[in-house]
This record gives structure tokens, sequence and C-alpha cells, in this order.
């Protein structure tokens, strides 16, 4: 099963690559993933009958109990057979259906590759979290596939409002999931459906799962999104909104069911969104005119019997519900891609401008008719078998005193004669020959009075319309609907191969007699129900144009779709209130915020332990040597005086002073690693601080603060002390042994390296700094789209090289900086050109000793990454923006991604050579001049850091320093001249 579900998403992953080699015909290529599921699943029909089910189970987090867990049993069978078959087919259909040219082909073959996929993981997932992750993985390739229309407002709006429905409820439904892990004490699903829990941990349970699989199956009173969902692509309408998504649902209610049915709560639940779902989408169905519509609203009632059916708890209508899933998938996918044939070939869904396709796509009428037999319950097909199996069990539980069933088996009925009204209103409005207008049948003439007593006269022969215009259609686009349409007929004359098959998961029903699928049942009264569903349908079909007028005099239940749009409405509005009202642009007012909660929250919680004695007895101990008390006075002093600055220069260099000192400290207690990281970082923040002020009024706001001061004061005071107490309080919490214990020995046996800190990033928490890495590459992409106005062309490293004259070598050799003749006389500093030459080499040499002895010395990527980053800044503030350029010609987009990639590609190395990801390899090996060698392949990672953070540094001083400058400059850049031998 995990083969398979890796095959499918390797095919999702691959899938532009093969769309822009392969064109269409990728998509045959990419069938071969869900065709290897419907596979797997008749490979292993013997041993999930005979209860063998496959397990498969693969350790994920051992810490912590986690694993992916896949099983196969009856349901999971039954639903990979629909999510694959069908899904292969309608992959075949894709390749038909889009045009050679169409954009975003590649895309949208990739998501509903990947979308085949979390069905199966969906489907055969035997870990409760694992269910979710694949459910709200299924959510989002969803919402990519409705919304593939992107330019179309109708396309996005569905895809969001399908997004927002079931993740709402997809959110609720982990709450559910989560009640019964814990209260069963497992997160098998398996165990818990075998083993449920009883009391208030159930019914909250089944409250929030069928709240999940009423938005994802489209029941009241969200059923609105279904038909709204039919703005994607056709094949996206028959494998999600037939087959696969909708069916996700259903297949939630089919799997708990036997855990939670007998709770009264989970049964009128289920009668009133099934029935209630059922009714209204056949009303609904009968009043539409797109024929894709017809069909979604047809959906949206066939799940709400499907869902009435395997969710009331009896064996007998679990059964009629599982056949009747199967049925389904195939009748309405075959439907869809129908709808999708004659819209290719005429242009049009309307049922009113279609007229004659019976003659002119025979085959795909062929496929229609049958599919909608089925559909409707007409036998010999699989939809009436089902249907006769749910109407029997229905039966006999109702005159077996089951008022609750009474009312279902009424629901049903009338929703299955209106499922044939709207059924055969389908096939007249697709493929019957209609009748136009008098009005319209006389021709033109100079004799118009002639003309309309030829209209008034004419029989009915001459109003006949002539057969819709139709293109030639591939044979992929008539093939897999009539496939479909034909098992609808194959699968219902052997009723009892059906029924051995299904049988098994209906019996772990609670309740109930066991039920039978059978063709011919007699003369019983449920044949007599049948007869008379027909004929009613038949009849509203024949008095359709009353019936339509009937609905359109009636009040139309449209208040769902209504309520949801006025519901998102009032939400912007809340949203744009409480915006307005927090996000003053007041960074003072934010940081008052959050401080607030800083002291209010854990301030409260230590105050009452002190109150109530109940806190740990504390011995502070001032300080271990006098030279940090020396310099907590330098820092309080510091902070002091930046507070009370008034010019920003001033402000920012008191708080350096403040942070080398902290700085100093770090080293005092015997941490070099952190006081040399510090010093390297407050250097850069003070480069890029000054930087930034440049662009800045030099004081800060004249406005009169006295009223403010002393709330600022008590607020930080307040803030001050409780971080205090909480760094003294966390320690103490502990119940545990810190797992940091363990690090020394860890860093030297696993890591290869005595620096327990740079081990300790680069190999036993590397996915720490793998995140890190990955947040520093978004706030230098964030922080230069904010200041970069025009598109980031690299411009500003050219520059330095823009000059047209051919400069001598040796009048390269006769100057300090390459670029230095480019700054204005009174800018240069000649020092400070020396100095800047002398050691920017020594720096870089500096930051690769860094890197290279981080592993066992202070030091590491992040440390060599900072020097060289402070040696750009040095070589930029000596000579200018063009400077830079010479310094480090290369995009720092190019460093920020090859570091980050470098950093995850030893982690990907890793687990290729069958080893935990991340983990790190010991090479001991000698050279003949250098001697002996050991190498630890998380330098290779440490690389990549120290990439990302010169890409970084280089990243803002382009930003705030070289952009800038070109901003700030008056007059176009100068150029580079030869002028007494200088450039």
């Amino acid at each position: 099963m995990l083969s398979v579900l890796l095959l499918t998403f390797l095919l999702a992953l691959a899938a532009p690559a093969l769309v822009a080699w392969l064109g269409r015909r990728a998509f045959w290529v990419l069938a071969l993933g869900p065709a290897a599921a419907a596979g797997y699943a008749l490979a292993q029909t013997s041993r999930v009958q005979a209860g063998d089910y496959p397990v498969s189970r693969t350790s994920w987090v051992p810490g912590l109990e986690l694993s992916i867990d896949f099983r196969l049993d009856t349901l999971s069978w039954l639903m990979l057979l629909v999510v694959g078959g069908v899904g292969a087919l309608v992959l075949l259909y894709c390749s038909a259906y889009f045009a050679r040219d169409a954009l975003g082909t590649g895309r949208f073959a990739a998501v509903l590759t990947a979308f085949a996929g979390a069905m199966v993981g969906l489907v055969t997932a035997d870990d409760l979290l694992m269910l979710f992750v694949f459910w709200e993985l299924t959510t989002v390739f969803s919402y990519l596939l409705i919304g593939h229309y992107a330019d179309r407002k109708a396309s996005r709006r569905a895809a969001m409002q399908a997004i927002v429905v079931t993740t709402a409820g997809g959110l609720v439904m982990l709450v559910g999931l989560i009640v019964l892990g814990v209260s069963s004490g497992t997160w098998f699903v398996s165990e818990v459906v075998a083993d449920p829990p009883t009391g208030t941990p159930a019914v909250v349970a089944a409250v929030c799962l069928l709240a999940g699989a009423a938005t994802k199956s489209a029941l009241i009173p969200f059923h609105f999104w279904l038909p709204a969902a039919m703005a994607a692509p056709t094949p996206v309408s028959a494998y999600l909104h037939a087959a696969a998504m909708v069916k996700a649902g259903v297949y939630l209610v089919a799997r708990f069911a036997p855990a939670l049915a007998d709770l009264p709560v989970w049964r009128w639940l289920v009668l009133v969104l099934g029935a209630g779902t059922l009714l209204l989408g056949g009303y609904r169905a009968l009043r539409q005119h797109d024929l894709k519509l017809v069909l979604a609203f047809g959906t949206v009632s066939q799940l709400g019997l499907i869902v009435l059916l395997l969710g009331l708890g009896s064996r007998a209508l679990a059964l009629a519900g599982l056949a009747l899933l199967g049925a389904h998938a195939m009748f309405k996918a075959a439907l869809f891609l129908v709808v999708g044939g004659i819209d290719v070939a005429t242009g049009t869904r309307d049922l009113r401008r279609l007229s004659g396709l019976w003659r002119t796509m025979p085959v795909t009428t062929v496929a229609g008719v049958l599919a909608t037999a089925s559909m409707i319950g007409f036998p010999p097909f699989a939809g009436y078998v089902a249907k006769e199996a749910a109407l029997e069990g229905l039966w006999h539980d109702a005159t077996h005193g089951g008022g609750l069933e009474t009312v279902a088996l009424v629901a049903v009925a009338v929703g299955s004669a209106l499922t044939v009204a709207y059924g055969l209103r389908f096939v007249w409005g697709a493929f019957g020959t209609k009748r136009r207008p008098a009005t319209e049948s006389a021709g033109t003439g100079s004799t118009g009075a002639a003309a309309k007593g030829a209209a008034a006269t004419a029989p009915d022969a001459d109003r006949i319309a002539e057969p819709t215009a139709v293109r030639r259609q591939p044979w992929l686009l008539v093939a897999p609907p009539l496939v479909l349409a034909v098992l609808g007929l194959l699968v219902a004359l052997a009723p009892a191969t059906g029924d051995r098959l299904l049988a098994p998961h209906a019996d772990t029903y609670p309740s109930g007699e066991p039920g039978h699928l059978v063709l011919w049942g007699g003369f019983t009264p449920v044949l007599a129900i049948t007869l008379v569903v027909l004929a009613v349908g038949a009849l509203m079909f024949v008095q359709r144009a009353r019936v339509e007028r009937w609905q359109d005099a009636l009040w139309s239940p449209e208040g769902a779709d209504l309520a949801y749009r006025r519901t998102m409405r009032r939400l912007d509005e809340v949203a744009a209130d409480v915006t307005a009202a927090t996000q003053r642009g007041s960074l003072p007012v934010y940081l008052s915020i959050i401080l607030v909660v800083l002291a209010v929250a854990p301030g409260t919680v230590i105050a009452s332990g002190v109150l109530r004695g109940t806190t740990v007895p504390v011995e502070v101990v001032p300080w271990d040597e006098p030279a940090q008390a020396a310099i907590v006075a330098i820092v309080v002093i510091a902070s002091v005086l930046a507070a009370r600055a008034r010019r920003r220069l001033k402000a920012v260099v008191l708080v350096g002073v403040a942070g080398y000192a902290n700085a100093a400290l770090f080293l005092l207690h015997g941490a070099p690693d952190l006081a040399l990281t510090q010093v390297l970082c407050e250097t850069v923040t003070l480069v890029v601080l000054v930087l930034v002020l440049r662009r800045l009024p030099p004081y800060f706001t004249d406005r009169p603060l006295r009223a403010s001061r002393w709330g600022r004061l008590a607020l930080a005071v307040a803030s001050g002390l409780v971080m205090m107490a909480l760094t003294v309080a966390a320690p103490l919490a502990r119940v545990a042994t810190p797992i940091s214990g363990s690090f020394p020995d860890e860093a030297v046996t696993y890591g290869g390296g005595k620096n327990i800190v740079n081990v300790t990033l680069v190999d036993i928490r590397a996915w720490d700094t793998v995140g890190e890495i990955s947040v520093l590459l978004v706030a230098a992409t964030g922080v230069a789209s904010l200041v970069f106005l025009r598109h980031r062309s690299g411009e500003v490293l050219r520059l330095s090289r823009a000059a047209d004259v051919e400069v001598p070598d040796t009048h390269r050799r006769s100057v300090w900086l390459a670029a230095g003749g480019t700054l204005a006389p009174e800018r240069r500093s000649v020092m400070f050109e020396v100095v800047t030459r002398v050691i920017f080499h020594a720096m870089v040499l500096f930051a690769l000793y860094l890197l290279f002895s981080g592993h066992n010395a202070p030091g590491g990527g992040f440390a060599a990454g900072l020097v060289v980053g402070i040696a750009l800044a040095v070589r930029y503030l000596a000579g200018g923006r063009y400077e830079l350029g010479e310094a480090l010609p290369v995009a720092p987009g190019i460093l920020l991604g090859t570091g980050l990639f470098l950093s995850a590609g030893v982690g990907l190395a890793a687990l290729l050579s069958g080893q935990e990801v991340l983990e790190s390899f010991i090479v001991d090996f000698s050279l003949p001049v250098i001697g002996h060698v050991h190498l630890v392949t998380s330098l290779f990672f440490d690389i990549g850091v120290m990439l990302v953070v010169v890409g970084l540094v280089l990243d803002v001083l382009r930003t705030f320093g070289a952009e800038i400058d070109r901003q700030g400059d008056a007059t176009p850049a100068p150029t580079l001249e030869v002028r007494e031998g200088v450039r």
C-alpha cells in the first residue's frame, strides 16, 4: 500500500515534466498511479474476503509513538477500487479533453494525480491522525482543481467557497478524532471501531465526525458548495464530485457507523442530514437547465441517500449503501464524462439548445442512457439492485416498529421519484429531439403575412429543430464513460458476487437483519413501491413544464448559499474593524500589547503561586564574580540612556553597547560560542541600523510624552520582572531529566565534534536549523521586496563593471579599492580604504577558519557567515554601492537558494543512503601534506548555513545600502572613467 501511495505521488511530482515532454499523452503515464491502486485492491481480494487484511506499518517518530499505518479491509478495498478505477479512466479522458495548447495542463495533471494519491491514503489509513492529514490534503488539492481556471471569477469564488466550508468541517472533525483517540487509548482506526468509547466522549465524537462528513459530502446546510464547484473542468467534476472527494464524507460515516450508530444523536443527525439532502437535491435538480448542474444537484441528492443508508446502523441498509456507493461512482462519473464530451462537441451544456444528439453522437448517447438507467434505479442495473436492497431493508425495519426507519422509507421513496424525474429530464435534454416554438419555424421572405400564416398552420413535423452541430470526438472522450456505464450493467448481473464481497463490512454494524443483493426479489410490497416510484417520476417528467411552473411559483430554498455569502461579508467587516482598531501602524502600541499580555498572563500565574506559597524556594546568587556585576551595571545604564535618548543614532549606539555587554556576560559564564555569535550579530545589526537611519529624521518625535512616560516605565519594569521570574521558574518546573544531558556524549559519538553548540545546530537538532535558515531566506526576500520598487535585475552589481574603457592591469594595481573612484571626493577616506584593503581578505580567511574549526572550537557556519557579512559591510562603507558589487558579484538569491539546497540536500543524501534524515557520517583519512583529516558530513550542512547568512547580509546591504543610495541620488549614477591613472 505504501509503494502504491509513493508511486502516485512520485508521478504527481513528475507530471509537469511529463506533460512538457509528452504533451497530452502524459496523462496515459499518470493513469498508472490510480490504476496501480485499483490493481492492488483486486490482487488482495482473496485476502480481504478471508479476513486476512493486509497491514502496512512504518515507524515515523518512534519517540512520540507516531507511525504511518495502512490497512485494507472490505470498506477500504471498495473505496480503493472506486478511487483507483475511476481515477485511471478520468486521467485517460483528460488526454482528449484538454486542447493541445491549453495553459496550465502540467499543473492540472500534477494536482489531479496528487489528489488521487491523497484519496488512496485517506481510504487506507489506519491511524486517526494520518486520516486527518490525507483528509486535509484532499481539501487543498480540490481547491486547486476547482480553481483551475484562475482567470475566471466563478472558478476563484467556487474554489474559495469549497475550501472554507470543507476546512471548517475538517477542523471540527479533528476534534472528534482526538476525542476518540484520547478516550479509547489508541490511535488505530480499526481498534477504535472495534472498542469504541461510551458516554459523553462518544457523543462529542459523533457530532464532530458528522460535521466533517456533512461539509465534505455537501450535506445540508453545506450543500451549496458542490453545485458552485461545477466551474471546474469536467474531469474534476467526474472524479472529485462523483467518485472521490465527496465520497470521503461517505467513507467517514461508513467507517465509524459500526462504532457510533447506537447513539441516538448519531441516528437522528444521519436522518436529518441524509433525508433532507436527498429531497432538497432532487427538488433543485428539476429546476436546472445546465446539464452539469442537473448532475451536481443530483449528486447532492444521491450523497444524502448513501449517507442515510450507511449511517442508520442496520446491516441490510449498510449492504445496500455500499452497493449504491459503488454504483453511484460508476453512473455519476460516466454522466459527468458524457456531459464533458457533449460540451467539447457542441460548445454548450444548455439542454434547451441541444437537440438530436442521439443521431450525431450515438455512442455517447448509449453511455448516457445506460448510466441514467442505473441512476434512476431501472432494472437490471447496479443502481436498481442497490435501491431495491435499500427499500427492502427500510420496509423490514419500518414494519417492525421503527418510527425513524418509517420516515426514512418515505424520504427514500419520494427522493427516488425525484431522481427518476430529473434523470429522464437529463436524457431528454442531452439527447432528445426538441421542437421549436411556432414563431421560430417560419422562414424569412418578402411576404411577411404569408410567412406568418404558414407558421400558424404548419404541422408539428415542420417545427422539429435541426440536430445540433457537433465536432468529431476522439475515442478517449467516448470510451471511458461507456466503460463505466457498461460496468454498471455487468456488476448488476452478478448480485451474489457483490453480496459476498461487501457483506463483511455490513456484518460489523450493530443491529438489524443481514440484507441481500438480488435482481429479482419476487412480488413484494417493495416491488410495488419501486413501480410507483418509476411511475410517479415518469409522470413528473411528462408534466415537466407544469412542474417547472409550480416550482417557479413556490418558495425556492436557496438560503444556505445566501447565508454563507452574508456570513463571509460580515466576517470581512469584523476583520476590517478589528484590524483598524489593533493594527494602527504604531510600533509602541504593538509592543505595549505584546508586553501587557506577557506581564499579565505568566505574571498572574507566578504571583498566585507566590501568594499561595506553592513556589519552590529559590536561593538567588547575585554574581559569581564582581566583573559580572560591573557588566550588568553597564547594560542597565546603556538601556536607561537609550530609552531617554532623543537622537536616533545615539539610541542605536547605546543599544549596541548593551548588546556587546551581554556578549561579555556570555563569555564570563563560559559560553564563548554564544559570545562570538552575539558580537557578530550586534555588529551586523549596528551596520544595518546605521544604514536605515540615513533615511530617517535625526531625532525621535517631539510630541510631549510625559503623560505616557510613567506608564511605559511601569510596563517595562513589569515585563522585566516577569521575564526574570520565568527564567528562574522554568528550570525549577522541570519534572523529567533534560534531554540536553546526553548532548556532550552524542556530540562526540554521533556528531564527531567537541563543540556541543555547533554540533547541536548542524546535527542533533539540524531540523531546527533548517527551519531557521528557511525563515532567514523568507525574511531577506520580504525586506528586499519592501525596498525595491522595481524588478531586482542585479543592476547594482553590474554597474560596477559598466565602464567602456579598458583599464590596464597596472592601473588596477594602483588603487586601493576597485570602485573607490565612483564616490564623491568628500565621501572618500583614504585611511578607510587602505584599512579595508588590508583586512578584507584576512576577514574572509578568518571566516573560513571559523567554518572548518567550528566543530571542535568556537565558530561554525553561522559565525563564519557573519564575519564574511561584516567584511562585505566594511567594503561597502569604504567604497560605496559599486564596491559592493566588486566585492561579491553574485546575486544574493543564488547564495540563499544554494545554501538552503545544500543544507537540505545533506539530509536527503542521508535518507537515500538508508539512514535517518540529516544523520551525519564520519570519515577519517590521511593526506600526504595535510596529514590526518577528520571529516564529518555535517560540514556541508554548515557550509549551507554560511552561504545563507552571507546571502542574507548581502541582500540587506543591497537593500538598505545600495538601493537606498540609488533612490537617494538626485543625479544619474556616475560612470567609471580613466582619469589620471585611476578608474
